[in-house]
């Protein structure tokens, strides 16, 4: 049993390049959000959130093809620059409300880089963790792009 609720787990390990307090950010404030949430193509309509434990969050989204939903949860811990858990779920118009899975988020300082290690789960389905890990390592892709950005807007005169 424990080995089957282990395949239904995601884990990720990244470096980002930047400190561990600016990756951080990037979690919890909606002006960072809304440039790296979702797959890339996906567009950020709108981003709530209420940082603290029990508080809300919600961030709605398009996708390429027009579709709008929502990814939505709850904060359960909040430990600055450390950590997050949240609960995780989706809201797709005309269906029912997604399963909802647990993240929990630790980032660890690397020589002035970040080590984000990730967790989430359980899912219903391998696909479903599988599908999950596309889109989580196509946004850590646009965390990396926003993160560049940002150092070249800083370096620009």
């Amino acid at each position: 049993m424990a080995r089957k609720a282990e395949a239904l787990e995601l884990r990720i390990n990244r470096l980002f390049n930047a400190p561990r307090d600016v990756v951080f950010k990037l979690w919890t404030e909606p002006r960072h959000l809304i440039h790296w949430w979702g797959p890339k193509g996906f567009r950020t309509l709108s981003c709530e959130i209420d940082l603290r434990p029990g508080g809300n969050w919600r961030i709605h989204t398009q996708a390429p093809d027009g579709m709008a939903f929502s990814s939505y949860g709850v904060f359960h811990e909040i430990s600055p620059p450390e950590r997050l858990v949240f609960s995780h779920s989706f809201d797709f118009p005309g269906r029912p409300l997604g399963p909802s899975t647990l993240v929990t988020a630790r980032f660890t300082e690397e020589n002035g880089k970040t080590r984000l290690t990730f967790h989430q789960g359980i899912f219903d389905t391998i696909a479903d963790r599988d599908g999950h890990e596309e889109g989580w390592q196509s946004a850590f892709d646009l965390i990396d792009e926003y993160l560049r950005q940002q150092a070249l807007q800083k370096e620009s005169p």
